[in-house]
């Protein structure tokens, strides 16, 4: 994730239906399991145990509430 440079932020709500806005990575601000959908995959990956104040350098076109039991979640751009 070197010279990466969040230029916005927006917390995020799971959702199994609803899509984020272009993302660059997550900030995770409550431990627990993050499931996301990320752009090009045809099903969701969950990465499990992600600790209080974790970025995930992942581009997520959204995160599932099915599976995500992490919270304070914001997407950076």
């Amino acid at each position: 994730m070197m010279g990466f440079i969040a230029k916005g932020a927006a917390a995020v709500t799971p959702s199994d239906t609803i899509e984020l806005g272009p993302c660059e990575a997550l900030y995770i601000g409550g431990a627990g399991n993050v499931s996301v959908w990320m752009p090009g995959r045809e099903a969701p990956v969950t990465f499990i145990a992600v600790p209080v104040g974790t970025v995930l350098p992942v581009s997520a076109r959204r995160v599932l509430q099915t599976g995500t039991t992490a919270t304070n979640i914001v997407a950076l751009t």
